[in-house]
């Protein structure tokens, strides 16, 4: 089952629970909905994780969180995947992003050297002339990769369930053909 798997890979909702910033959304968080892991529920999280994680913005994961708690998805999931965007993959996903915002405004990018180690300073910095492709980039990623992860995702868990559903049947079917042969057995033997 698609549920085995993700609850393998989440983590502990205990520990999401005690999570400081997370306090700030009050009870809502203890909703036992936004624990479950259905099709719409892990669907859903892995878009809005996928969409916060592209957004160049602090706090990704309380955005998340807020909005799993807004739609009723599955909390720790869309928390979790925020965190694609991290030190190492900052750099790349955001180019990624200006570049694309550059490309749909028509603007030609504009090379600059940026310090790994001061992302954050440099975007503040340049955000006069890398604002506009970099905010429209990372909303038209966001949306995009999130919308295909939710069908990728989807589908994953149609193609589970029909898979196992197919085993079952040919468990079932081989049980009952071994169970005539026996009962066949037994008559002939009885006779």
């Amino acid at each position: 089952m698609p549920r085995k798997f993700f609850k393998r890979i989440l983590p502990d909702p205990v520990k999401i629970k005690e999570n400081r910033y997370l306090a700030l959304l009050g009870d809502s968080i203890h909703e036992s909905e936004l624990w479950h892991l259905t099709k719409r529920s892990v669907a859903g999280a892995f878009f809005i994780g996928i969409f916060c994680a592209f957004l160049p913005i602090p706090f990704q994961s309380l955005l998340a969180a807020t909005l799993a708690i807004l739609f009723k998805r599955n909390l720790a999931l869309s928390v979790a995947l925020v965190f694609i965007t991290n030190p190492i993959t900052m750099p790349p996903i955001f180019y990624f992003n200006y570049w694309i915002g550059s490309l749909l405004l028509s603007d030609p990018a504009v090379y600059q050297q940026a310090h790994i180690n001061d992302i954050w300073g440099w975007l503040t910095k340049n955000f006069d002339t890398i604002g506009k492709p970099l905010i429209l980039g990372s909303l038209i990623s966001g949306l995009v990769f999130g919308y295909l992860s939710y069908l990728a995702i989807h589908w994953f868990w149609v193609w589970k369930v029909t898979t196992r559903w197919k085993i079952r049947k040919q468990l079932r079917r081989s049980k009952i053909r071994q169970l005539g042969r026996s009962k066949a057995l037994f008559t002939k033997s009885s006779k």
